[in-house]
Parts: C-alpha cells; structure tokens; sequence
C-alpha cells in the first residue's frame, strides 16, 4: 500500500528515537521511499548515519546546508514527499508545530509542507498531562494534524502512564490508512466502543458485558477505506486497531470529553456501550462488610454522548450514527431512539443472551434511517462492520 510513496521522517529528541530504525526499515519494507530528518537533540538519541544507511539516502540535520539552500533545499523536502511522519513527536516539536516556530530544519519543513501531518507523540507523563501540552494538541488536531498515540506504559524515567511512543508497526499502519486511495481518504470518523467503568470504590464499578469487537472491527474498516479515525474506547477485551488514534477511556464523562476533544469530525459512529448511570456518591475509600445494614448507593444519569452530538449547534458532523442493544421491541424502541437522540441513524441488534451476540463473534443488525428500518442478515462482525463502512462512504 505504500509502493510508490515518500516519507518525510522527522526524529525529534526523546529516548524513544530508539525505535526510529525500526521505523525506517518497516517503512521500506512496505515499499516506501524514506527521507530522514533529525532534529538537533534527536542526532543525540540515534545518529543520521544511521538513519541515512537504513532509508538509502542522506539523513538531514542542517537549514542552513549551503549546496541545498542555493535551491531552496527546505522547501523541496517539504514538497516532495506524499506524508510528513514526526516521530517522536516531543513536546517542544508540537510546542513549535502549535505556535508556527521554524528556527531549525525540522521546524521549517513543518511550518512549509503542503502534505499531511502524523505526528506520533512521546515523552513523560507529566508532560503530556499538562495543560500547555494538552492545548498544543488541540490546536494541532484543529489545523488537521493526524495523531497516534501516546501508548501507556513503563518509561525509561521509571514513571507510568501515556507517554510512550506507538510501536512502529502501529505509526506504518496508520501512514498506510491515511495514504489509502479508498473513499474515506481525507475524512476524519470518531468510533466509541467497549463498556464503560462507572466506579463504586476504588475496587469495584458497574459495566456492561461489551467486548469492543463491534466497535474494533467498525474502525478497522472505515480505516481501510481510507478515513482518518479517533477510536474512542473504554475497557475492552478485545485489542484496539492499529492504523488508527486510540484514546483510551473508563467512564462515560471521559469518554464525552474524548470526543468534544476529537471533534471536528466528518462522521461519528457511537458504537460503545455506555453506562446509563453512574455511582453518586461513590467512595473514595474501599467499602467494607462489616455485618451491618447494606451500603446504599445513590445513582444519577450519565451524559448523553449521542445526544450531545447528534444536538451540536456548531460543529456537528455530517453523519452521526448510533447503537441501540436492546432485549425486545428492538426496532420499535430503536427507532423511537433515533429521533429522540437526533442522530442520522441507528444500528439496532437484539442483545438477549441466547442470542450470543454481546460479546460474541457475530451480529445481526437492523440499520434505522429516515427511510425506514433494514434488516441485514446474521453475519460475522467484521462484516457487518465492512457493510457499514461502505454505506458510511456512500453517504459522506
């Protein structure tokens, strides 16, 4: 899928340049051409002999090279490739992208490309947490920059948590997605899956039996036909997509401000399962059993996710599709749903146990749209997600 294409590579300074030869080579593999870019402090992690010798050609350090500048050199590297990949993106590299600083090379071919952005993010927890970073990224998301990552983890400071670079074969299948000549190319698609955990104490929570695996496959698909998407996810047992920004979530009010943070989007598909209440007066201290009266929970209504954006007065994308899993009356109370939610469409299934379809491999949907209620027939859920994904991209 990549046969053809040139990739910009920009290494910034972090500890996770490490795994940017392993980039390299992965990109190669998949056909591509790669030019490599390093930042001063990223020649401190790996150097450009290295890089140069892995891609097949020079690894570049320098704005001010005077052979290449005589012809503009920047602007030249900036045009030429198809993606520009930033990885590790760090934070004074997204601190420049945010702002419009170009005061070295990799800067300035930032702040002169013409083509599309994936920037894979790495550094300590704590700065990624902080609120200058966290509006560099939104600024970032707004002017159409792609993210992958950060995963969570271990990192070399001994800290956990977001932080962590995605793997090579993460940021190549994300680069595959966004060069895809499928219909969905150049549109950007927000997926919610999994369950959400609604905590009682620190130990326990509510949830839903949901695998993910609807939601998974529903992303999976709309990637290959080419969109850029935000899968937002809570605790699911099945593994998030690769090619795909995975935001991982617990509750349902993290889940809505994932995707108010992921918004502008061309189309929202609210696949998750998401908690109908939550706890109160949840206590922050493990609840015991101490041969008294029963603990008395207090619960209240969880955010609407669908409503609130089936309902945006600015912003709202062009398609919003929801899930309704329901036990009886299926295509009466799903369609009822739609227009109370305000969505496009609903995607209804009847989740009674014996029909093993929540958190079961197959899935039999009804899709309700302004022109009525569809039957599709039981089917596997990659290809229910696949027959979605195709009438997403008829539709957008």
């Amino acid at each position: 899928m990549l046969a053809g294409k040139r990739i910009l590579l920009i290494v910034g300074g972090g500890i996770a340049a490490f795994k940017t030869p392993e980039l390299v080579r992965l990109f190669k593999a998949a056909g591509a051409a790669v030019t490599p870019v390093l930042t001063r402090a990223g020649a401190e992690f790996v150097t450009p002999l290295t890089l140069g010798t892995l891609a097949g050609e020079e690894a570049h350090t320098a704005l001010f090279d005077l052979t290449k500048e005589v012809e503009i050199g920047h602007i030249q590297l900036s045009r030429s490739a198809d993606l520009v990949v930033v990885a590790p993106a760090t934070a004074d590299l997204m601190s420049k992208m945010a702002t419009g600083a170009a005061d070295d090379l990799a800067s300035t071919l930032l702040l002169a490309t013409d083509k599309r952005v994936l920037i894979a993010p790495a550094m300590n927890v704590r700065m990624w947490e902080h609120p200058a970073t966290q509006r560099n990224l939104a600024t970032l998301q707004k002017d159409g920059v792609a993210i992958i990552g950060p995963n969570a983890g271990d990192m070399a400071c001994g800290e956990y948590g977001p932080g962590r670079m995605s793997e090579p074969a993460e940021i190549v299948a994300r680069a595959e997605a966004m060069l895809s000549d499928g219909p969905l190319k150049g549109k950007r698609i927000i997926v919610t899956s999994g369950p959400t955990h609604e905590p009682i104490d620190p130990v326990r929570y509510i949830a839903n039996r949901s695998s993910g695996a609807q939601g998974t496959a529903i992303a999976k698909a709309l990637a290959a036909l080419g969109a850029e998407v935000v899968f937002v996810t809570g605790p699911a047992t099945v593994p998030s997509p690769s090619g795909v920004q995975v935001v991982k979530v617990e509750t349902a009010a993290e889940m809505l401000g994932a995707v108010q943070t992921a918004l502008p989007a061309d189309a929202a598909v609210m696949a998750a399962a998401v908690a109908d209440w939550r706890v109160e007066n949840a206590s922050k201290a493990k609840m015991k059993k101490d041969g008294g009266t029963l603990p008395t929970l207090s619960f209240t209504e969880n955010p609407d996710i669908l409503a609130t954006v089936s309902q945006l007065a600015q912003g709202r994308p062009k398609l919003v599709v929801g899930f309704a899993a329901e036990t009886n009356d299926v295509v009466a109370y799903a369609t009822a749903k739609r227009g109370r939610k305000g969505c496009d469409w609903i995607v209804a299934n009847d989740v009674r146990p014996e029909t093993g379809i929540m958190g079961g491999s197959e899935n039999a949907v009804t899709l309700i749209t302004e022109a009525g209620a569809e039957d599709w027939p039981r089917m596997g859920k990659d290809a229910v997600a696949e027959r979605l994904a195709a009438r997403i991209a008829a539709a957008l």
